[in-house]
């Protein structure tokens, strides 16, 4: 890697490529190959979601964002990989 591909990964940031949930955690595979879990208890619109309306998630702005229509919710990529979450773990 020379210094030029450095620069280039750290200002370019990943973008969701697939989104899922399993039970109560919303997994996001990144554009980088990382898979990042983390609990919808986290955000209060998903700690209040049934399990149904959770399983709604959907990729949006070119994987940018995570959007619950039935919910309003958007939650950005770069803010879950960041670790900015509303609430803390319970």
């Amino acid at each position: 890697m020379n210094s030029t591909d450095f620069e280039v990964s750290q200002t370019t940031e990943p973008v969701a490529t697939r989104v899922w949930v399993e039970g109560r955690t919303v997994f996001v595979e990144l554009s980088d190959g990382r898979v990042v879990g983390f609990p919808a208890d986290r955000f209060r619109l998903l700690r209040d979601a049934t399990d149904e309306q959770l399983q709604e998630v959907t990729l949006r702005l070119n994987g940018y964002a995570l959007r619950w229509d039935s919910l309003d919710e958007d939650i950005t990529v770069p803010g879950i990989v960041a670790g900015r979450f509303q609430l803390p773990l319970a």
